[in-house]
């Protein structure tokens, strides 16, 4: 599994705090909306030539991270 945390940065005044891949203004967001759309990974670099592999893969670590920890506290 990817360490998204040398990834995924949230700064305060960019993208009103919202978690973004490597200080750029993309957000885990728009890239888990880019795949549920049903892009693929090669489409979503193709459209974000700025964006690698390891990005793709370090929002949905990061995803699944805050899922776990969302259950557990609801546990």
């Amino acid at each position: 599994m990817i360490d998204y945390r040398k990834i995924i940065t949230i700064e305060a005044g960019k993208r009103g705090g919202k978690p973004c891949i490597r200080g750029m203004r993309i957000t885990v967001y728009d890239i888990l909306s880019l795949l549920a759309s049903g892009m693929s990974n090669n489409e979503i670099i193709e459209e974000y030539p700025e964006l690698q592999a390891d990005d793709i893969l370090a929002a949905l670590s990061f995803a699944a991270d805050r899922e776990r920890s969302i259950y557990q506290v609801a546990v």
